[in-house]
């Protein structure tokens, strides 16, 4: 075969293949600018750039997100239909308490629109933890003291010594005959699955393990953007750990640059059973368990209140039974009246969040917005600064908090208010991943969250706006390269 045969067959599938993934495109209603980096990226980049756009950039979330809606009806019918499990009656009747404020009235409207399902419940405790060093000690603890079960989720979890300190913990707990479950995330917790952790954990009587993943080639399944970014610890069904904390050792003091900062929160009260029935959930999702063996008495136990804290539960995610997380976050920012303050190592958020903080600034809310100066995942870092200058233009100020690098979540307004958990401000987080935060209504929790983040503030850069012009060309160059590929990160 001649070399110009070779070339003209060559040029012949690249123009195929082209033409396919433009067709593709264009006959799926999608952002305009992914769609157009999507066609650019399939012509410039030869067998590279289809390849990436068969994996990452064929949307199958509708796909994907309507089965887990499927499962998690079933599940909520079962749930429904029993009287023991889940009691759903009992926290709707303990959220008959009218809200404190216009905030909360105004805001649970839109809630129960998004989130039917899961009410503002009264009654908790809720307690920050700040860095593996708080959090870690307290989680251990409560996995040795548990009695009946222990449910535990997590995105990322290392073949490193915490992390093996925490499956010894679990594999003892077992060993007592204590019922143990553990959902890990097989993209983020990769190094621990192909290092055995799990299959070592795995057969020891009682312990029952399991790998969320919506990517499966043999089922023709190529999806793996659709990650579960939840981390939470139930322990017989009365005390619950959740937040941004994976478990690693650079979550602890004894990492050579100081521990990851990150926040951590136990709950006690009603909100429990909200947390064990989002891990049974997607427990019973990935594995298929019977409803008969997860929906019974011993892990919906009678909760009494611990505390004085209203809260409510938010699961967001691409299934229809999950809330949108992009309309959560916009509707608080239209609802602040004084201030916002904004704690989030990834912010790449969609054009509705930018221009709601733009708008809240120039009505004159607080608006302040804390990010690593240094991310871990440097082409975010970059597209983050690219959205500087319009946010400082409308009176944001933002803050870059020197290493070591910020893990933290957390979004408080009004001094009233504050949403805690998993999702970060950017697009994964809001559209695709799986995560779970909990809208608190608690002034002195608010306050406690506020001086948290006061800590980081003083330990912050601030942007100013005249020195951020002044910045270096070539810096400006990467942040708008690393822009253009934001609708698809």
């Amino acid at each position: 075969m001649t070399k110009s045969l070779l070339l003209l067959l060559w040029g012949m599938l690249h123009l195929t293949t082209f033409l396919l993934i433009t067709s593709h495109c264009l006959r799926r209603r999608r952002n305009a600018s992914s769609a157009l980096l999507w066609i650019f990226i399939s012509w410039s980049f030869p067998i590279i750039g289809p390849l990436f756009y068969l994996i990452f950039g064929i949307s199958r979330v509708s796909e994907r997100g309507f089965q887990k809606s499927l499962a998690d009806e079933h599940l909520l019918k079962k749930r429904q239909g029993t009287k023991i499990a889940a009691p759903r009656a009992y926290w709707h009747d303990i959220a008959a308490a009218p809200a404190e404020n216009e905030f909360q009235r105004e805001f649970n409207r839109t809630l129960d629109a998004l989130i039917p399902n899961h009410p503002p419940l009264p009654g908790n405790r809720i307690d920050p933890l700040v860095d593996g060093d708080e959090a870690y000690p307290r989680m251990l603890e409560a996995i040795r003291n548990a009695r009946h079960h222990i449910h535990f989720q997590c995105f990322i979890i290392r073949n490193d010594k915490i992390s093996q300190e925490f499956m010894k913990a679990l594999t003892a707990k077992a060993s007592e005959g204590v019922q143990v479950r553990l959902l890990y995330d097989r993209f983020g917790s990769t190094r621990a699955l192909f290092g055995g952790l799990f299959r070592k954990a795995a057969k020891t009587p009682g312990f029952k393990v399991a790998g969320w993943t919506q990517a499966n080639l043999l089922k023709k399944q190529f999806q793996i953007n659709l990650r579960n970014h939840r981390k939470s610890l139930i322990i017989d069904g009365t005390a619950a750990f959740f937040g941004g904390i994976n478990i690693h050792d650079e979550n602890t003091s004894e990492y050579k640059n100081g521990p990851i900062r990150d926040y951590h929160f136990e709950a006690k009260g009603p909100l429990v059973q909200e947390f064990q029935y989002c891990f049974l959930r997607d427990w019973y999702f990935i594995t298929g368990e019977s409803p008969d063996t997860l929906l019974t008495h011993e892990y919906f136990p009678g909760t009494a209140a611990e505390g004085n804290v209203t809260a409510r539960m938010i699961n967001s995610g691409p299934s229809d039974t999950d809330a949108r997380a992009t309309e959560i976050f916009f509707s608080s920012i239209v609802l602040a009246k004084k201030q916002i303050m904004a704690v989030t190592p990834y912010f790449v958020p969609p054009e509705e969040i930018l221009r709601a903080l733009r708008s809240a600034a120039l009505r004159g809310v607080d608006v302040r917005l804390i990010v690593p100066k240094k991310n871990n995942h440097r082409y975010a870092g970059y597209a983050s600064r690219s959205l500087y200058e319009d946010l400082l233009l409308a009176g944001v100020h933002i803050y870059e908090r020197r290493l070591p690098f910020m893990h933290a979540k957390a979004f408080v307004v009004d001094g009233e208010f504050a949403i805690v958990g998993t999702a970060n401000l950017d697009v994964r987080s809001l559209h695709l991943n799986y995560e779970t935060c909990v809208a608190i209504y608690s002034e002195p929790f608010a306050d406690a969250m506020k001086n948290i983040i006061h800590e980081e503030i003083d330990l912050s850069h601030e942007i100013i706006l005249t020195r951020w012009r002044n910045r270096p060309q070539y810096k400006q160059l990467l942040e708008n390269i690393a822009a253009l590929m934001s609708p698809v990160l």
